[in-house]
């Protein structure tokens, strides 16, 4: 399946997740930058608040697109040993590349949240949303940061993944969702008609859009 935007995968996806609507213990959680445009129109047809959990990857030197890791909010940190040991990077490679992405991450935590602390996800239904999985690094992260709030379910919700990445993640989570599993895949922007960077004013404009209208939990700000 080819999607035309974000805007449309989120709408296509928050049909096969119409099980979640108007449910007061949902929680969608976007991941940014590109997850948030799909979160917002899930959040606003499920009526269910919006949040962004930060995730950054790792990318391998000189190979910015192949993740040798991630890191998430709450100073979670994971590593892909297979990627680390067939490149054969070094450990101070990853220390280096690691605090960059701790900077980018603590700066987008600036600046989409302010002084407002992750939402309390114990007990909740939370429902992590992305535009894509390609090695799924990053959805990794989310989901080990938001298993430490003991959530009472946690599901993986994208338009389009790598049909092994889902079978790897869905044994991780209550849930995994996925609208494609195109093989072979090659990467998530290919399975978009437009694929623009999303910046990060248009990831506040959706939180305070979603705020105004009743379905986000207000910037701290």
């Amino acid at each position: 399946m080819l999607f035309k935007d974000r805007r449309f995968a989120g709408q296509v996806l928050a049909k096969e997740l119409s099980a979640y609507a108007n449910d007061p213990n949902v929680l969608v959680l976007g991941l940014p930058r590109g997850g948030v445009p799909v979160a917002f129109e899930v959040a606003k047809t499920l009526n269910a608040p919006l949040d962004v959990l930060v995730v950054r990857k790792l990318g391998v030197p000189d190979q910015e697109e192949l993740a040798m890791g991630a890191i998430a909010s709450g100073g979670v940190r994971i590593v892909n040993k297979y990627i680390i040991s067939l490149e054969k990077i070094p450990d101070e490679v990853i220390a280096r590349v690691a605090l960059q992405e701790e900077r980018e991450l603590e700066r987008r935590e600036r600046l989409y949240r302010g002084n407002r602390p992750l939402t309390d996800l114990q007990g909740h239904t939370v429902i992590l949303v992305d535009d894509g999985l390609a090695t799924g690094a990053t959805m990794w992260a989310a989901v080990v940061t938001v298993r430490k709030q003991q959530p009472a379910q946690i599901v993986i919700a994208v338009p389009v993944a790598a049909p092994e990445t889902c079978q790897e993640l869905e044994t991780e989570v209550d849930e995994i969702v996925c609208i494609s599993k195109p093989r072979p895949f090659q990467s998530v922007g290919l399975w978009y008609e437009s694929f623009p960077q999303t910046t990060d004013e248009e990831v506040r404009d959706l939180l305070a859009k979603a705020a105004k209208n009743g379905e986000a939990i207000p910037l701290g700000m």
